[in-house]
């Protein structure tokens, strides 16, 4: 019988770790980039020689945009980069050059 709060405790955590992972999955309704990002990633494609804070910048947005770093061995690389780039290109695009226009 002891068991049995065990196993309550480990279902309720897996219970709240799939509702994380599912809502983390959402699309935001919002702006992806934040100003600073657009600003930054506009600089970076100017060819303008980089700071560490736009690199910084350029890695917070690739993140957003899905792509995970820290794998020392990730068997989707370069893939999961180049998509997230192509998201981050595909943002960049719509909401920097909108905010830029107005």
């Amino acid at each position: 019988m002891e068991s049995l709060p065990k196993s309550r405790l480990t279902l309720t955590a897996l219970a709240l770790l799939l509702a994380g992972c599912a809502a983390g999955g959402l699309p935001q309704g919002g702006p992806h980039l934040s100003a600073t990002e657009c600003r930054d990633l506009a600089t970076l494609r100017s060819n303008a020689p980089p700071t560490m804070a736009q690199h910084q910048s350029e890695v917070a947005a690739l993140r957003k945009a899905g792509y995970d770093p820290s794998p020392w061995n990730d068997p989707y690389y370069p893939e999961d980069l180049q998509a997230a780039q192509h998201r981050v290109d595909h943002w960049f695009a719509t909401e920097c050059q909108q905010s830029h226009a107005g």
